[in-house]
C-alpha cells in the first residue's frame, strides 16, 4: 500500500562500476506518485545506468533500491516492481515481426496471457490515448513516421497501467514539432495514471515540458536537484552551462 506522498522508488547511495570505471558514486533519489522527476547530465555520466539499477536489470554494487518503501533485492521483489513499472525505450525498441497492436499489448499477451481479441480490443483503446487511429493497429512499424512509432511505444508504456514510468531520451530522432506533441502526449497520460515518471533526457525543450522537479548526474553523483521553474536560476555552475549548451565551464565535452 502506498503511503500518499511516499516515495514510489527511492535510490539510497547507489555505486555502480564497470572494472575499473566507477560510473555511480552515490547516487540519491526520490520520486512520488503523481510526480515527474527528470534526470539531466552530459553523455557518460551514468544516467541510463541509474535506470537500469531502479530496473534491478543491474545490481547496485554498494546502495539499495527501495519499491512501495519495501527492498528490491530479491527475484521476487524485482519482478513486482516490473510488474508495476511501464517503459518507454530510446529508439522505440518495437519489434519489427510483430503488428502495431501486439507491441501495444506485448505485456497482456505473454506476461498476463489475456487472450488475443481482448487483448486487441485493450491495445486499440490506448492507441486512441496516444491520438492513433484503429485503423494503425494492424500496420508493422516499419510503416509509421518516427512520431507515430513513439506513440505505440507510449502506448505499450501505458496499457497496464504502471504506476511509475520510465522514458529514456523519448523524443530523440524527432522533430522540434513533433517532439513537443510527444510531450504533451506523455504530460497527459501520466497525469491521467497519477503515476510517478522518471525521465533522461538530453533535449532541455522536454525538460521544460514534462519536468516537475529536475536532478542532475555529474560525475556519479546528483549534485543539484529543484523545481523546474528554478533551472535557469539555479546558482550551479554546472547547471548553468548545461541548461545554456555552452562548451566552456566545469563540465567538460566528450569528445
Amino acid at each position: 500500500m502506498i503511503v500518499q506522498n511516499a516515495p514510489i522508488i527511492e535510490l539510497r547511495g547507489v555505486h555502480k562500476a564497470f572494472g575499473p570505471k566507477q560510473v555511480l558514486r552515490g547516487v540519491d533519489l526520490t520520486v512520488a506518485p503523481g510526480k515527474s522527476l527528470v534526470i539531466i547530465g552530459g553523455s557518460g555520466t551514468g544516467k541510463s545506468v541509474t535506470i537500469k539499477c531502479a530496473l534491478g536489470l543491474l545490481a547496485p554494487d554498494k546502495g539499495e533500491i527501495l519499491f512501495d518503501g519495501e527492498p528490491a533485492k530479491s527475484a521476487k521483489a524485482i519482478n513486482a516492481l516490473r510488474r508495476r513499472t511501464g517503459m518507454l525505450f530510446q529508439g522505440g525498441a518495437l519489434f519489427d515481426s510483430m503488428t502495431v497492436w501486439e507491441n501495444v499489448s506485448f505485456v497482456l499477451l505473454y506476461r498476463d496471457h489475456v487472450g488475443r481479441a481482448e487483448a486487441k480490443k485493450r491495445a486499440i483503446e490506448t492507441l486512441a490515448k496516444v491520438r492513433l487511429p484503429a485503423s494503425a493497429a494492424d500496420l508493422r512499424p516499419a510503416e509509421l513516421s518516427g512520431g507515430m512509432q513513439k506513440r505505440v511505444a507510449l502506448a505499450r508504456a501505458i496499457i497496464a497501467s504502471p504506476e511509475l514510468i520510465f522514458f529514456d531520451e523519448p523524443t530523440t530522432g524527432l522533430d522540434p514539432i513533433t517532439a513537443d506533441a510527444v510531450n504533451n502526449l506523455i504530460v497527459e497520460q501520466v497525469k491521467a495514471l497519477g503515476a510517478a515518471a522518471i525521465t533522461i533526457t538530453h533535449d532541455m525543450a522536454s525538460v521544460r515540458k514534462i519536468a516537475d522537479e529536475v536532478a542532475m548526474l555529474h560525475e556519479g553523483r546528483i549534485i543539484w536537484r529543484g523545481p523546474v521553474s528554478a533551472l535557469d536560476n539555479s546558482g550551479n555552475a554546472h547547471i548553468d552551462q548545461f541548461v545554456n549548451g555552452r562548451a566552456e565551464g566545469p563540465i567538460q565535452p566528450a569528445i
